[in-house]
């Protein structure tokens, strides 16, 4: 049993270093762009999107729609790096060992 208990602790401390890190991570930022660097979205480690810049130039009444798909291909690659960054740095805290919900 004393090996169950073992196990118990470092469970509990890797769940202690989890949490440690996902806090860290929502202090990092990732920064994705599209239109040739005139859309620039932010996005923390909790993929959550923290700013959206826009170049004066790229705003175009005429042409709502190249705004909104230039936009959402913005977001969504700051979204995916943001994920990307998050599996990273889990799987090194965790060896590699694929967690369910990490």
């Amino acid at each position: 049993m004393k090996g169950m208990g073992n196990m118990m602790k470092q469970a509990q401390q890797l769940q202690k270093k989890m949490m440690k890190l996902q806090d860290e991570l929502s202090e990092k930022t990732i920064e994705a762009s599209a239109g040739g660097g005139m859309i620039k979205v932010l996005a923390n480690g909790k993929q959550q999107v923290i700013s959206i810049k826009l170049e004066k130039e790229v705003v175009d009444p005429d042409d709502i729609e190249m705004l909104q798909d230039l936009l959402l291909a913005a977001i969504n690659d700051a979204l995916s790096r943001s994920q990307e960054m998050v599996s990273s740095e889990m799987s090194k805290l965790t060896g590699g060992l694929n967690i369910p919900g990490m």
